[in-house]
């Protein structure tokens, strides 16, 4: 038997072949002899080919029927995807002479549409028949009560594992110990890298236009001189940005769906599928008097609050029935995005006439945040750890109270006392925050810092209208002060934008999070099934007995629910 160079110094395979059926005369004269004395040739004999690629792991047997030259066409190369798991190429498996830049490039169509990859695999040549391929009888044995293998993205990733994988500010970066499914050294392709954070600069710049917009109109805020021109311009850069933005993501959830998925499957991200229609909720609400001084129609509200209402009940669902993505899994700072949506309905149900709508909404978000803010509040011991990472993400404590206050005012048409209690809990929230500015230092830019941005402008608001009930030196000055604050930040962040954008180039590297690994590819090996929950067990021994009996039976009974629990996830 005879190596092949050619196949190992391309894909890092080995890969052993037979002699070349040509030599028929030296087989001839190697034979065996038979009774009379004379050689007999050896039995045709089949080229066995054995090809182990170092990357995957994965090991292919392959028969070729003899007479073929070299034997050379029959052979299945399995190329390198450029990622530790390998991921099969189709097609780079048609190219089995390989080796070239093409079969070591990443799989991106495992992220693609199933319509669409089925599409174009009708369009590629034949691949090789199974009649081609003569696997002998002991691998034939052996595939059969083999279960097939696993896709890589056929099950959700667990909440769980986004935290223990991934950090920073998104939970948008891979540790340094895990494995992903796609190569980190290559450039994906745009739309894979085109995150459902982007929603953010809408919402940062959707709530400037309302807050520029007050700041001209409001009676309390009138010795500042501002132009209505500023919220037009403001009003028309929100619209561009929300419509490019929208149709771009449009164009990710055709061809890349399964990219969708995993963001929907992310703790963090699954909130920012609200922002789309609280950013066209924005626009609606901060429409420039002068070019519109009449009320939305109704139909207007109704074609923003459906879809986040129907997003509502699938999530609050989840949160409700207690499952692997209940609220005390998946809680963090970003979930109140899931929850502001309901104000800003209740707001631009009040300006299209329907009070009762509103009311109706304020009741759901009010509902919630409650729920949130005491779960994200407590940090119960069931909760999963929240990485030091997610600290700037709690800006977001202060948009919920402020939009509850402006809904409040919206719907009954006065700063009341309702009112005022949420806007004293978000100034509250607010000063928590400055003095701890540690938490905003030390990240590198990212596009989903413009959903922090929302936040601030949503307190500027609720203070101009604070100002505007009572009209003093203070509440002006903390009106001024915090708009002031908003709109520093705002054009800082626009400007990084487009230094990140036109001179950098930075601004969509790749998104690393969708694609993490459903389970821990390498690192410590964690203890099996039996054997973890007999050191459980004699763990909990010991603990038991320094306890008391009433407490030592309110452990045996948690335990026995926590052993319970993890048998109903190995079984799902």
């Amino acid at each position: 038997m005879e190596a092949d160079p050619s196949s190992s110094t391309g894909q890092h395979e080995d890969d052993f072949r037979a002699a070349p059926p040509e030599d028929a005369r030296q087989t001839a004269m190697s034979g065996p002899l038979n009774i009379r004395g004379e050689r007999r040739p050896p039995p045709m004999q089949r080229a066995f080919s054995r090809q182990v690629s170092l990357g995957s792991g994965v090991t292919v047997l392959g028969m070729d029927r003899a007479g073929r030259n070299g034997g050379g066409r029959g052979q299945r190369a399995l190329p390198r995807s450029g990622t530790s798991l390998g991921v099969l190429n189709h097609s780079g498996a048609l190219g089995a002479a390989g080796g070239d830049g093409a079969a070591r490039r990443g799989d991106f169509s495992m992220f693609r549409t199933k319509s669409t990859l089925s599409k174009q695999n009708s369009l590629l040549p034949t691949r090789i028949r199974e009649s081609d391929l003569d696997l002998p009888t002991h691998v034939e044995d052996q595939s059969v009560g083999r279960p097939p293998a696993e896709d890589p993205l056929d099950k959700s990733v667990p909440a769980g594992r986004y935290f223990a994988a991934l950090r920073g500010p998104e939970l948008d970066e891979v540790r340094d110990y895990e494995d992903i499914l796609l190569p980190k050294d290559e450039v994906w392709p745009f739309l894979l890298r085109f995150p459902i954070g982007c929603f953010g600069v809408c919402l940062g710049l959707g709530s400037q236009a309302i807050l520029w917009g007050a700041l001209a109109a409001s009676p309390a805020m009138r010795f500042l001189h501002v132009t209505p021109m500023i919220n037009v311009a403001l009003w028309l850069l929100a619209v561009a940005v929300l419509v490019a933005t929208s149709v771009t993501y449009a164009l990710k959830c055709v061809f890349y769906f399964e990219a969708i998925r995993r963001e929907y499957f992310h703790p963090v991200r699954v909130n920012f599928f609200f922002a789309p229609w609280i950013a066209a909720m924005f626009v609606t609400i901060g429409l420039p008097r002068a070019y519109a001084p009449e009320p939305p129609h109704p139909a207007v509200w109704c074609a923003f609050i459906l879809p986040l209402f129907a997003l509502e009940l699938k999530i609050y669902g989840q949160w409700l029935s207690g499952g692997k993505r209940r609220l005390c899994k998946v809680a963090n700072p970003s979930s109140h995005l899931s929850v502001v949506g309901n104000f800003v309905g209740a707001i631009l149900a009040a300006r299209v006439g329907w009070a009762e709508a509103g009311k109706f909404l304020w009741a759901i978000g009010v509902a919630h945040y409650i729920v949130v803010f005491v779960t994200l509040y407590q940090r119960l011991p069931t909760n999963e750890a929240l990485p030091k990472e997610l600290h700037p993400v709690y800006s977001m404590f202060i948009a919920t109270p402020s939009a509850a206050s402006l809904a409040w005012a919206a719907i009954y048409g006065s700063f009341d006392a309702v009112a005022r209690t949420f806007f004293f809990m978000a100034i509250f929230l607010y000063l928590s925050l400055v003095v701890r500015i540690n938490f905003f230092r030390g990240f590198r830019f990212s596009l989903a810092w413009w959903s922090y941005t929302f936040p601030m402008t949503t307190a500027s608001l609720a203070t101009v209208k604070y100002a505007e009930a009572e009209p003093c030196f203070a509440s002006r000055a903390l009106a001024l002060s915090l708009s002031l604050m908003s709109t520093t930040m705002v054009s800082l962040l626009l400007v990084s934008t487009l230094l990140h954008a036109f001179l950098w180039r930075s601004l969509f590297p790749n998104d690393l999070a969708i694609a993490i690994t459903k389970d821990r590819q390498n690192g410590a090996v964690k203890p099996s099934g039996k054997g973890k929950r007999t050191s459980k067990r004699v763990h909990d021994i010991k603990r038991w007995a320094k306890q008391a009996p009433l407490s030592l039976v309110s452990s045996i009974t948690k335990t026995n629910s926590a052993d319970k629990e993890e048998e109903e996830e190995k079984t799902e």
